[in-house]
């Protein structure tokens, strides 16, 4: 929120969002942008000037958990073993996607990637782990980050209605990591 706002303006998007944290958290990415409006005293419209889309709302609701995750990834460059390094952050955004109602909506490409502020700044920070992991021959080459919250996305997705989808969701994350050949 730009400090230049008006005092009104910024009490408005800080309760606002504080509103949608809780309603997200509650109804996951499809709060209602009314409910939004109502629980914090002001108009629909006053709701849109501040976030004019669904996504606008989520990414500002999802952002303490993706500057969490940044800082993550910068932690985990420096680690010896880059796969398990890289493995440890996607990990991570697997259990904050599906801890966070809302966050795998937010991170899901419906547009250009440019304008998925999450996803960007997730690729930007785990870019460094992911091309480590490339050149130490852990990971194969030609796989992206975008790749990598593709799957994290759908996995969150998927397993959002089951009984312990944070179970579910980890089970499928290593299933993903170790493919469908048995061990040998």
């Amino acid at each position: 929120m730009p400090e230049r706002q008006r005092a009104d303006a910024r009490r408005n998007y800080t309760r606002i969002l504080a509103v949608a944290e809780e309603e997200v958290a509650a109804h996951g990415a499809d709060a209602s942008l009314e409910q939004i409006a109502r629980t914090a005293g002001v108009g629909s419209a006053t709701v849109r000037r501040h976030f004019p889309t669904r996504r606008a709302l989520l990414e500002a609701v999802s952002r303490k958990r993706i500057d969490a995750l940044c800082v993550r990834a910068h932690d985990l460059t420096g680690r010896r073993d880059s796969r398990n390094a890289l493995l440890e952050w996607l990990s991570d955004v697997v259990a904050y996607s599906v801890s966070a109602r809302g966050l795998a909506a937010a991170l899901a490409y419906d547009g250009p990637v440019h304008e998925n502020g999450c996803s960007a700044a997730l690729e930007e920070a785990a870019g460094p782990l992911l091309h480590r992991a490339v050149r130490d021959g852990a990971v194969a080459a030609g796989v992206t980050v975008a790749d990598l919250i593709t799957l994290v996305v759908g996995i969150a997705l998927a397993t959002e209605h089951y009984p312990d989808p944070a179970a579910q969701a980890d089970r499928l994350f290593r299933l993903t990591v170790a493919g469908l050949s048995p061990q040998s």
